[in-house]
């Protein structure tokens, strides 16, 4: 698990069938870290500290084992400050 930081929406109209319509957030670990697109699986708006899942746990997070996610958004860190 990892602690990222919400930095905005990532819209793609574009995308395959298995995706659907689940939102698409670009997320930064704590740091400076690379962004990264991440699945939201709990309802997060920019701003937001969460905790990223990655690997095998995203896809499974994000509703199925056959979902094609390396990151997903499993909670919204209610405090957190950055060191």
């Amino acid at each position: 698990m990892k602690i990222c930081k919400v930095e905005k929406t990532l819209v793609s109209t574009n995308r395959i069938r298995d995706l659907g319509h689940r939102p698409l957030l670009v997320v930064r670990e704590k740091g400076s870290g690379p962004p990264t697109v991440a699945v939201d699986a709990v309802g997060c708006v920019p701003g937001d500290w969460v905790i990223v899942v990655g690997s095998s746990a995203a896809r499974e997070a994000a509703g199925s084992k056959e979902y094609p996610s390396d990151a997903t958004i499993v909670g919204i860190i209610d405090y957190w400050e950055e060191e």
